[in-house]
């Protein structure tokens, strides 16, 4: 895809992520969204809609801010010939969150390119990514670890 285009989608995958109902809904924002996919950045405010029952931030609510992410990024960047899905998922509550958090995801060339070495037989990879969750002074609230299934379409295989 041409990074005029995938700039493109950036700009409306924002624009859509940000209408998204269940995010709409939990005060969840898309703030920064790199041209080319690569680097996201995500706030989440603390209001009655996603304060649990001691008054911190909901832990469905932290979880839900992080997950499409790595799977979109991952999917635009390498393009219609890969199955990318979410294959688990993992949180670890930090501390809690006690006003708004924010999610800063990154991708970079090493771990596409070693996406395509592990896949290029057309066996599965699943690697583990990790992006914090922090508060506005920047203090850890979260941990989440994302396990993603990659593999070439069978007519991708096929022309390999």
């Amino acid at each position: 895809m041409s990074n005029r285009r995938l700039a493109r989608k950036a700009r409306l995958l924002r624009w859509a992520m940000n209408l998204y109902p269940p995010y709409l809904g939990a005060g969840i924002r898309v703030l920064k969204m790199a041209p080319d996919l690569r680097a996201i950045r995500i706030r989440m405010g603390l209001g009655w809609y996603n304060r649990n029952y001691v008054g911190t931030q909901f832990g469905g609510s932290l979880y839900s801010m992080t997950d499409p992410f790595f799977m979109l990024m991952i999917m635009e960047n390498l393009g219609r010939d890969y199955i990318v899905w979410d294959k688990a998922a993992h949180i670890d509550f930090v501390a809690p969150g006690k006003g708004p958090v924010y999610a800063d995801f990154h991708i970079d060339e090493t771990l596409l390119s070693d996406i395509r070495s592990h896949t290029a037989q057309g066996d599965k990879y699943l690697p583990e990514l990790k992006v914090e969750v922090r508060d506005g002074a920047g203090s850890l609230v979260a941990t989440v670890h994302k396990t993603l299934y990659v593999r070439l379409k069978p007519r991708a295989r096929q022309v390999a």
